[in-house]
Parts: C-alpha cells; sequence; structure tokens
C-alpha cells in the first residue's frame, strides 16, 4: 500500500500559485471559490498571503492541478522548485 504525500508549497509561493492557477483556468476569484467549496474572501486572503490553506482546500487544488494534465505539472513543478 503507497501513502500518498500531501501537496506542501509555502506562503507566499502558494498564494503565487493559486493565482496563476485561478488565471489559467479563467476564473474570477468568485468562481474559483465556488469550485473548491470556500468563500470569495477565503480565495482572497489566499492570494495576498493573509492565510494558509485548510487541507481539504489543499486537496482539491492538487486535484484541479492533476486534472489540467500536463499543464498543470508543469505549474506544480514551477512552483515547488527552490
Amino acid at each position: 500500500m503507497t501513502i500518498k504525500k500531501p501537496l506542501v508549497i509555502e506562503q507566499p509561493k502558494l498564494g503565487q500559485l493559486i493565482h496563476e492557477l485561478r488565471t489559467v483556468v479563467g476564473l474570477t476569484q468568485e468562481q474559483f471559490a465556488t469550485h473548491l467549496g470556500v468563500t470569495y474572501s477565503t480565495v482572497n486572503r489566499w492570494e495576498n498571503k493573509r492565510s494558509k490553506l485548510s487541507p481539504m482546500a489543499m486537496q482539491r487544488i492538487e486535484k484541479l492541478l492533476q486534472e489540467m494534465g500536463e499543464q498543470g505539472q508543469k505549474l506544480l513543478a514551477k512552483y515547488q522548485s527552490n
């Protein structure tokens, strides 16, 4: 049995990743929030580095990145490096 490690990216990179991900998929903060099941203000705080993501939100973002295929993996690699 393989245990998958959770995605770990710290602020400020996490806020940048969320903003770029949201922009790439063409969603407003409000639309992105609805997609993830959070409020607009939550996404705004993430992007502005004023709040950390819950583990559930992080899992949803990781799933979205996986669903994007190669584009999502490149985006993820950009923010996981360094």
